[in-house]
């Protein structure tokens, strides 16, 4: 797949140059030393792309990064460059005239993935042209002399120009306007003013070329003028008109310009006491500069013709300083009064001046791009110092079954203006004084008048004294910031309610859990943190969605947590663990393998008990473990027993609430509720209110209000603002841990291999047990040669049966359906392809390659690689280098154990699947090893599959025996497997009821 790459180029002719960049095999390296040709880059291809047929074929230099070997170059693909020299390269692409340029750009923003994705260069300035959109049609333009010039008179957009400045990609300026040599880039600032210049008058000619001027009552200059501005054509216009226009403009000149500006500031300087003068001081201030100042007094000491001032040269700056107080008493006539001195360095103001001010000048001023500079307490978003409220709250004394999130606070309020408190009487006579600006203990408050009638509607009908405890943390977060339309300027809260509080809202780290000594392994220090985690929400009864990446160990994590709680002595009662079918195995051994004391119980199969009998059964056993596809059927019997505690791993499965399986769950009693999932939000917000309405009900409101609340500003608007209080509101609940935070790297393994237990579908067991039964008794009657034949055969067929039903009934529908391991396999790449990493899987069956491949690029809608015996040498070593160093290429690389199992470098990849198992650890650590070897950068992970009860789990256990002895007796393959007599092969190949999960 192709990557789009482009920019503005100011010269030759002003255009927009747009590429596309597309990975190869280089056949050889390139010699560019020889005069006078310039290398065409060798990643560079003229493909077909979403631009209008416009955008006509051109070519251009580019100063792009090669690695030198010898005499020749080696250019890496952009994505991978790391500090490379630069050399002087020609880029084929296609160019844009500026009239086309907001048309080509959003037409490539809403179908470039069709045919390539997008470079950060090209979708910078995606960003770019959006921004310009928005500009036009706010109208901030203006007609001038030498034509239509971009005019930011707003603060806010002219602190963007600088924003998006500095964020310019340096591939943004690395195209070169010849061949001849590599010059100095652009300026980042230059080359953006000169972008929207351009493209704006390009847009607005296109935009008024069918506009009919007016034919009579326009007079000939202007219409020369109005001609110009409308096809750009440069008239010649007369001397008189140029001078009148630039007078006309002159209140505008400052925001004309699109580099940064010195701008007037105005600070307000409250007095000392309360019945001294105000002063509104003069000054000069760069962009970007807020609380400081250059004052006008030092600008009228200065005589010469230009002032340095923080590293910047200010030309003129008494005319400069004169300029702005002129245009911003067209505004503020006030200050007409000081314009009368012949050095004015300041306004004197009186209160009333002063409100009026506060209340009615700013905002114009502001919008004119002057800087206003008012004391803290003064200040709109200062909270600190408004009239509104305190709040003393009191945790209330725990009650048996712990808190919800709707337990009620015990609540105080107090009346208080700034940091000072206020009893009614005191209110009341702050009232009476009839000024707005109140001067109390030091500093100057400005009673606003919606507070004032707030206040009063408060002291007259106080607020309820209790709320729960998901309006506290919403308090506590920052998420409420008014209580009865006051704002908050408070919270104080007993030790027990603030020791709450700090843990939810991270201010307090949670101490390790040490290991249970029943634990049977060691918990690294971040899953002693888990665990610690899960132990301080489950103390208050509040629900837990652990969420770490896939291979840190979210079930070692749990049953920890289990035996933790049995072992500090904490009240327990039996566990329901509810999880995909295709995990019930993994569950049941991991179980074993680490908290063999946890008495587990499957509750799965057509002979599971109901009613009383599993009434029965729950109260011998700690653990119950049933699947998501039970869940619904047998409701009524689950909804018997009060959990202790309700576990969902893979809780996405109930990412939409509105299913039955979701609304079972919700409705099933528990006293503390924990999610368990890798991706808690995989495609919509939505999902996520599932998981955290399952853990905490009406926590995040109703569905149709968390809609409008949170998924329509963040989905469709992208806001911020929400999208920040939503993860603050949240982020008590869930924690979440990635691969990539270092200090979890740290507590990984160089390698870490982990068994993946499948259950078999009920088509694989019958026909497992059918080829069981043929096979003993061809097996039986046979001997020498012919026998050791019949038992390999048998242990291919039943290999083949484990991996899908198809692959032994020659059949060419591989359904997920039909085989756990597949369901399984797809369920892990889609979790992987969440977080863009990339796998290896392996098999021993080529044939079986073949038609993974093609099920998996359905599944996971995007090209796989297959590699066997068969793939021809070129294409062999093209998919390899493709996988390794192409951007675009493939994230799941199929590979046959025999063909790939030796002699690749595979380090891209960081997981490894081992679909089928080969019985030899030695062939399947070389297989690893394609991943695990010299030049890999991340920790590995190993996958290997095996069906429950079947001859995949006994073999494995005894490799795993054997190992333990004498670090692997075992022979080559299967073939010692020939060896065994009709009793142990019975008893290998036959399936284990007791442990086997159908799905």
């Amino acid at each position: 797949m192709a990557i789009f790459h482009g920019t503005w180029l100011p010269e030759p002719a002003p255009q927009f140059f747009i590429w596309a960049e597309e990975w190869r095999s280089l056949a050889q390296a390139i010699t560019p030393w020889a005069p006078p040709a310039i290398p065409v880059y060798p990643y560079a291809t003229q493909r077909k792309t979403p631009l209008r047929k416009t955008a006509r074929p051109s070519a251009t230099y580019v100063a792009l990064p090669a690695q030198i070997q010898g005499h020749q170059l080696l250019p890496p693909p952009l994505a991978e460059v790391q500090g490379e020299l630069l050399f002087l390269w020609q880029v084929p692409g296609w160019s844009i005239p500026a009239s086309e340029v907001l048309e080509q750009l959003h037409q490539l923003s809403l179908h470039g993935q069709d045919s390539g994705s997008i470079g950060d260069d090209l979708r910078y300035w995606l960003h770019v042209s959006r921004w310009l959109l928005d500009l036009i049609v706010r109208g901030q333009y203006l007609p001038t002399p030498e034509g239509w010039r971009i005019l930011l008179t707003h603060g806010g957009d002219r602190d963007r120009l600088r924003h998006f400045s500095q964020l310019m990609p340096d591939l943004c300026r690395c195209y070169q306007a010849d061949g001849t040599a590599l010059q100095l880039p652009p300026h980042a600032a230059d080359l953006l003013a000169d972008f929207l210049q351009h493209t704006l008058q390009g847009y607005l000619h296109t935009a008024l070329a069918d506009l009919e001027l007016p034919k009579v009552g326009l007079a000939k200059e202007h219409g020369h003028w109005l001609a110009f501005l409308k096809t750009g054509q440069t008239p010649e216009l007369p001397p008189p008109l140029i001078e009148r226009l630039h007078r006309w403009q002159e209140p505008y000149r400052e925001q004309l310009h699109l580099r940064p500006q010195w701008r007037l500031a105005l600070q307000l300087v409250p007095p000392d006491t309360a019945d001294g003068d105000w002063h509104l001081a003069f000054g000069l201030q760069t962009e970007g500069e807020t609380d400081t100042m250059l004052r006008a007094a030092e600008i009228w000491q200065c005589t010469q013709e230009a002032l340095l001032y923080q590293g910047q040269v200010l030309w003129q700056p008494q005319e400069t300083l004169l300029r702005g107080l002129g245009l911003a008493s067209r505004i503020y006539r006030p200050l007409d009064r000081s314009l009368q001195e012949r050095s004015p360095v300041a306004l004197t103001l009186h209160t009333t001046e002063v409100y009026a001010f506060l209340q009615s000048a700013i905002a114009p001023l502001e919008q004119q791009g002057v800087a206003i500079i008012l004391p803290p307490s003064l200040r709109r978003n200062s909270a600190q110092h408004r009239l509104g409220l305190k709040i003393i709250a009191t945790l209330p004394p725990p009650a048996t079954n712990g808190l919800t999130i709707d337990s009620l606070m015990q609540f105080q309020w107090q009346l208080q203006l700034g940091q000072h408190p206020l009893s009614e009487a005191d209110f009341d006579q702050l009232r009476r004084q009839g000024t707005p600006l109140v001067y109390l203990n030091g500093e100057w408050v400005l009673l606003r008048p919606q507070e004032v009638k707030a206040a009063q509607e408060f002291l007259q009908s106080p607020p309820k004294t209790q709320l729960s405890l998901a309006e506290t943390l919403r308090i506590a977060t920052g998420d409420t910031v008014t209580v009865a339309k006051l704002p908050i300027l408070g919270l104080d809260t007993n030790d027990a309610l603030q020791t709450l509080l700090d843990g939810l809202t991270g201010k307090q780290s949670l101490d390790p859990v040490p290991t249970p000594q029943e634990f049977c392994g060691e918990l690294r220090p971040y899953q002693a943190r888990g665990v610690a985690w899960l132990s301080f929400l489950e103390r208050w009864r509040l629900g837990a969605c652990l969420a770490d990446d896939m291979g840190l160990g979210k079930t070692i994590q749990l049953l920890a947590f289990l035996l933790h709680l049995k072992e500090t002595g904490r009240a327990y009662r039996p566990t329901l663990l509810i999880c995909p079918t295709s995990v019930l195995g993994n569950w049941l051994r991991e179980c074993q393998k680490f908290a063999p004391t946890l008495r587990a119980y499957v509750h799965h199969g057509s002979d599971r008990p109901k009613g009383k009998a599993f009434l029965k059964k729950v109260e011998t056993h700690d653990l119950i473990l049933t699947s998501y596809a039970l869940l619904q059927r047998d409701r009524t019997t689950l909804q018997q027993v009060l959990w202790q505690h309700l576990v969902l791993d893979e809780a996405q499965n109930i990412k939409n609430a509105n299913t039955q399986q979701s609304q079972a769950a919700r409705e099933l009693s528990a006293q503390f509720r924990i999610a368990l999932t890798g991706t808690p939000l995989e495609n919509r917000l939505l999902e996520l209110w599932s998981i955290m309405d399952f853990l905490h009900p009406g926590y995040l409101g109703h569905r149709t209000y968390f809609q409008h609340r949170y998924v329509r500003p963040i989905e469709r608007y992208g806001d911020t603002t929400s999208l920040n209080a939503l993860r603050t509101y949240v982020q008590p609940f869930i924690l979440r841990r990635l691969k990539t935070d270092r200090s979890i790297i740290q507590d990984l393994p160089e390698k870490q291999e982990m068994l993946v237990y499948c259950g078999l579908t009920l088509e694989q067991m019958q026909l497992y047990t059918a080829v069981v039964e043929d096979s003993l008794a061809a097996i039986e009657n046979s001997q020498g040669i012919q026998r050791r034949g019949n038992i390999l055969a048998t242990l291919t067929k039943l290999k083949q049966i484990c991996n899908h039903p198809a692959q032994y009934l020659k059949q060419e529908d591989y359904a997920p359906d039909r085989s756990g391991k597949l369901q399984r396999l797809i369920e892990m790449l889609q979790a992987l392809q969440e977080v863009g990493d990339r796998a290896l899987v392996f098999t021993q069956f080529a044939e079986f390659g073949t038609h993974l491949k093609t099920y998996l690029e359905k599944a996971l809608q995007q090209e796989v690689f297959f590699l066997s015996g068969r793939t021809p040498k070129a294409q062999r070593e093209l998919m390899v280098e493709r996988f390794q160093h192409d951007p675009e290429a493939p994230r799941v690389f199929i590979l046959s154990l025999k063909a790939g199992g030796v002699g690749l470098n595979l380090t891209r990849a960081n997981h490894v699947f081992h679909y089928d198992r080969w019985w030899n650890p030695a062939v399947e650590n070389q297989a690893s090893d394609r991943v695990f070897r010299i030049g890999q950068a991340r920790n590995v992970q190993i996958h290997k599959f095996i069906c429950t009860g079947t001859l995949e789990e006994k073999i494995h256990e005894q490799i795993e025996q054997k190992k333990a002895l004498a670090e692997m007796i075992v022979g080559s393959g299967e073939h010692w497997l020939t060896e065994l007599n009709l009793d142990q092969l019975r008893q290998l190949l036959t399936l284990d009821k007791e442990r086997l999960i159908t799905l």
